[in-house]
């Protein structure tokens, strides 16, 4: 059981490199979520193959592309919050800050981690219902072609900023939404030990280097 949930969540972590980018951001419609995933799918996959050499020589390099283009692309502040839920309730405005960027660095490290197991997976996008505006929240579904291991069905949870553009803030595969169960498995620790302690286990994982590891 234990090697199924750490294998789902390899499937929602790398589902996530979907949501990156390269230096030509400038050309991806944030306005428009299906659109803007299958350009940043298409860069991405062109930049972690153009990438491959020096990543195999240093991994961490992988952290400054999951802090340089996959992150302009996720809302860790509303993640970070949603994660929080309840404990929010009563809670320094300063520690929540520091959770918040302790949360961040802690996806910039676990992506890059998961980013390892890349190989030239491909995707496909199921196409999306029309937009309504009156919603801030909205889905689009992916299927990852991972041969020779079965697919992998994927829906990632935008929500649209109050500038227009749509940023990711949650994916779900199997029904395990990835920010509740990050929010089960650290609500326990955080009523008993606090926001801050928290915090700081999340900010060592995130110092931890980078290290290729088997697909297996």
């Amino acid at each position: 059981m234990l090697k199924r949930l750490v294998s789902l969540f390899r499937m929602l972590c790398v589902s996530s490199l979907f949501l990156a980018s390269t230096s030509f951001a400038a050309t991806v419609d944030k306005t428009n979520p299906e659109v803007m995933m299958k350009q940043v799918a298409q860069q991405t996959f062109a930049r972690l193959k153009a990438d491959q050499a020096q990543i195999r020589q240093n991994p961490n390099l992988l952290k400054t592309i999951v802090e340089q283009e996959l992150m302009p692309y996720v809302n860790y502040k509303y993640a970070a919050l949603k994660v929080l839920g309840t404990n929010l309730k009563g809670a320094d405005r300063s520690e929540v800050g520091t959770f918040i960027n302790a949360f961040r660095d802690y996806l910039i490290s676990a992506y890059a981690q998961v980013l390892t197991q890349y190989t030239d997976q491909q995707v496909e996008f199921a196409p999306m219902a029309k937009l309504d505006p009156n919603k801030r929240i909205t889905s689009v579904k992916v299927t990852i072609i991972d041969a020779p291991r079965p697919n992998i069905s994927l829906e990632f949870k935008l929500r649209k900023e109050k500038n227009g553009d749509w940023l990711a803030f949650d994916m779900v595969a199997e029904g395990i939404s990835l920010l509740s169960s990050k929010q089960s498995e650290w609500n326990g620790e955080i009523r008993q030990k606090g926001i801050l302690a928290v915090a700081k286990t999340l900010e060592q994982q995130a110092a931890q280097p980078i290290k290729f590891e088997s697909k297996d």
